[in-house]
């Protein structure tokens, strides 16, 4: 009897596996962590065009991939032990490069690691490179970067290059593109969800303090929430076990215990109630949109669940008290980059004219836009009337959220209001690139957690995203219930076409 030798795999068909089946392939030795990596390696020097990373580290990625394949020859090694990842700009990297997307940060090496990119690092994930984002995080299309816009790798049928969204675009992209087996993103009004939806991948907002804010350059501080970006459902399971978790360097971060979640892909939703909010039913929302938004409730319907119709009455105050809440927290935030301590400085026969010189070269157009938005609603004589009204109303969409989870177990809604559009039709007007938020920035607002699931294609062959969204902490119900969508959409990634 022969045994016939095992099929070679090829790079091409490395930068193809899931997470999960990359880490079944280097348990099984099918092929090395450095094979792996330079497999991404290869495929990110090809797709450079894209503009997915500011910065890419081969041979450090190649260092920590030789160091994994040693710790899995000898049986040992982290949960994650030699599998490439990405991370994106926003997380401070010990010895690395760190620009938030920035002019004012250019060439800035912390001397500390993020905790959340510390514990991937300490699992065996190998880094090959910081991803692109909108600057300081602020955008939903990926333009607002010093280093250029990334470019979304689907395309319609004009060919007319798309944003990937934003601001977590660089991580999207190359996670759609096989540029990374799975990426780090950043979500404070929806930028690890939108871009997702955009991009055809899973992404998961998780609840505010499951993940450490700590190294993570921040924006808007009572928002901000680190997240996965992946193929799919199990892979976000398995990568945000390893980003949460509690960290005492971090006053928000809650001392709470992170739950396997990858239990709770096998449990179907038989018995689920899913709530579906009217409110987001927007004016002139695309058929193909809410023809898949009843798609998806279809599907978990004849999987067991119960699809209830509730309210959540404040929605629609949702996006003007985040662009009165998120600037506020921005312009205080931001007022550290001054040209004196790290960073860009340019300088000034004064010292206010060095800090003049220096904001005014080191900040792009929308972040000015917003500093000055924060500081107007923060000034005396509209404080009152602006960010303390804005804040009641941040708690009663709170409260909405809470009445409907007494009466359903998840929420569903359109992650987007639409599909990708092309970078050349990009709106001129900046509340109009704001409504990208519409549907995802409540869930930041009220602190739960959100994921977006690819489930289907517009008219034009481009991604479209469901979103779920749980009461807070209970991240195991939107894995839960993403997988029955997943299986049931059946859609195919980027790389799958």
């Amino acid at each position: 009897m022969t045994t016939l030798a095992p099929k070679p795999v090829l790079k091409n068909d490395l930068i193809r596996l899931t997470l999960a089946d990359a880490k079944e392939g280097l348990a099984k030795k099918s092929f090395s962590s450095v094979e792996l990596t330079q497999a991404y390696l290869d495929a990110m020097a090809e797709h450079r065009h894209l503009n997915a990373y500011i910065l890419e580290t081969p041979e450090l990625a190649l260092t920590r991939a030789e160091e994994s394949d040693k710790k899995l020859a000898q049986g040992s090694g982290g949960a994650l032990e030699g599998l490439p990842i990405a991370i994106k700009d926003l997380f401070c990297s010990a010895g690395t490069q760190t620009t938030a997307g920035s002019h004012i940060l250019k060439g800035f090496t912390p001397t500390y690691e993020s905790t959340v990119s510390h514990n991937l690092k300490t699992a065996g994930a190998v880094s090959l490179g910081k991803t692109n984002l909108d600057e300081f995080a602020m955008g939903s299309a990926n333009i607002t970067s010093y280093y250029g816009n990334v470019i979304n790798p689907w395309k319609r049928a004009d060919g007319k290059d798309l944003t990937p969204g934003g601001s977590s675009g660089g991580s999207a992209a190359a996670v759609a593109a096989g540029l990374a087996i799975a990426a780090t993103g950043t979500d404070t009004g929806g930028s690890i969800r939108q871009p997702a939806a955009f991009s055809g991948i899973v992404g998961i907002k998780p609840t505010y303090g499951r993940c450490s804010r700590w190294g993570i350059v921040a924006f808007a501080s009572s928002l901000d929430q680190a997240g996965p970006m992946t193929r799919d459902v199990r892979d976000a399971a398995l990568l945000l076990k390893v980003m949460a978790g509690h960290d005492p360097k971090d006053s928000t971060s809650a001392p709470r215990e992170v739950p396997d979640f990858e239990k709770a892909l096998t449990q179907g939703v038989k018995g689920l109630r899913v709530g579906i909010p009217k409110e987001y039913r927007l004016p002139g929302m695309p058929d193909d949109i809410v023809k898949l938004w009843e798609k998806g409730a279809k599907w978990l319907q004849e999987a067991g669940a119960e699809i209830i119709d509730i309210s959540l009455p404040h929605t629609k105050y949702s996006l003007p008290v985040y662009y009165v809440l998120a600037p506020a927290e921005a312009s205080s935030n931001l007022a550290r980059y001054d040209g004196v301590r790290y960073g860009l400085r340019v300088p000034g026969g004064t010292l206010d004219e060095l800090y003049e010189n220096t904001r005014s070269d080191g900040f792009g157009d929308e972040v000015q836009r917003r500093i000055l938005i924060g500081t107007y609603v923060l000034s005396a004589g509209y404080y009152d009337a602006y960010y303390l009204k804005a804040q009641r109303v941040r708690t009663l969409i709170t409260q909405d959220f809470q009445k409907a989870f007494e009466k359903v177990d998840v929420i569903l809604t359109p992650t987007t209001p639409s599909a990708a559009f092309a970078l050349d039709e990009k709106p001129t007007d900046p509340v109009v690139m704001y409504l990208n938020d519409v549907l995802t920035v409540s869930a930041n607002l009220a602190g739960l957690p959100g994921l977006s699931v690819p489930a289907g294609l517009s008219s034009e062959g481009l991604p479209l995203g469901l979103q779920l969204l749980g009461p807070a902490f209970d991240e195991s119900v939107l894995f839960r219930v993403g997988k029955v969508i997943e299986d049931a959409a059946a859609f195919k990634s980027f790389l799958e076409r």
